[in-house]
């Protein structure tokens, strides 16, 4: 039975765009799509393979300005007409070859993408690591990943601790872009966040690199963090501090909260609050909230008040006896 050539706008289908998409369009398709269908993200599914592998297909011929021109106007079937004795355009034409084999070749054919940069094959060997895929249509071919970006994105401290979307701008092949980034609980400072299929386009037949993202947390007004505890300074009179006395402390998972300052506390005194930290990453538990007392003297006082302090303190002369 005779082969039927594909239709002219199934490639289009394909990756889910009009005949009239532009190049920005059809990479951002296929970026999509591949993310999704990558055998590293289905290893167990033959069907997103098989998928993967028509979307590749169909990128290596539409991201090609000259293939898709080609393809608009014959179909699917300009690459055997090509390869069966001449150019679609007519023997000798572009991107054809005579009989003898005399005109010009197209490096395409033979590397699936359009020719392939030879620092490629060294950089992405030796710095990045490839993925190797079969050519779409059956040639020995190798699909190499693209480069990786690297970027910083700043994150305000209590969207580190709870999560949140934070908007990051990248600079992708020359092109500024904007992404929406969902930061997880928990993260910490100087992390690295990878967002696969993000980063810079491979060739034609390859699949893009990936973003990463560092972290950097913003410094809070007031709390600061130990793994996965809080800690954030309560001052207290000098008299609070001898006598007790509850105070209001703030929290960032449920506002404000009284605290009880035990009678008799010193300064530097730590005082939990339980589960009130941050969400361990490996463990999914919040770590818990110290409450650290720091005991401040009035910058001015009365005559009469320190009168009252030159009274305590004469009952406060022992309190180094038999330190040293």
């Amino acid at each position: 039975m005779r082969h039927q050539p594909l239709m002219a706008d199934d490639y289009y289908k394909t990756l889910g765009v009009s005949k009239t998409a532009s190049a920005d369009e059809i990479r951002k398709a296929y970026r999509k799509l591949a993310r999704v269908n990558h055998p590293d993200a289905k290893p167990n599914d033959p069907k997103a393979a098989e998928t993967f592998k028509k979307i590749q297909e169909a990128y290596d011929v539409l991201n090609d300005t000259e293939k898709r021109q080609q393809y608009d106007q014959f179909g699917a079937d300009f690459q055997r007409r090509a390869s069966a004795g001449g150019s679609p355009f007519g023997p000798g034409g572009p991107g054809g070859y005579t009989a003898h084999g005399t005109g010009p070749i197209d490096l395409g054919d033979f590397f699936g993408s359009g020719g392939i940069d030879l620092g490629d094959l060294f950089n992405s060997s030796m710095n990045r690591g490839t993925s190797r895929t079969s050519s779409p249509r059956g040639k020995r071919a190798s699909a190499f990943k693209g480069e990786d970006i690297r970027a910083t994105v700043q994150v305000p401290f209590e969207t580190a601790v709870k999560g949140g979307m934070v908007d990051v701008r990248i600079d992708r092949s020359g092109s500024i872009e904007t992404l929406g980034v969902k930061i997880p609980a928990g993260v910490n400072d100087g992390q690295v966040i990878r967002l696969a299929g993000q980063g810079g386009g491979g060739s034609s037949s390859g699949i893009p690199g990936d973003l990463l993202l560092k972290v950097e947390v913003k410094p809070h007004p007031y709390f600061r963090r130990e793994g996965a505890n809080l800690l954030v300074d309560v001052p207290v009179s000098p008299s609070e501090a001898v006598l007790g006395t509850k105070v209001d402390v703030p929290t960032l998972s449920e506002g404000p909260v009284v605290v009880k300052i035990p009678p008799g506390t010193s300064s530097g005194m730590k005082l939990r609050l339980r589960g009130k930290g941050v969400i361990d990453s490996a463990t999914k538990q919040p770590g818990d909230q110290f409450v650290v007392v720091k005991i401040v003297l009035p910058k001015k006082i009365t005559e009469r008040e320190k009168t009252l302090y030159e009274q305590i303190a004469e009952g406060e002369a022992s309190v180094r006896e038999g330190l040293w």
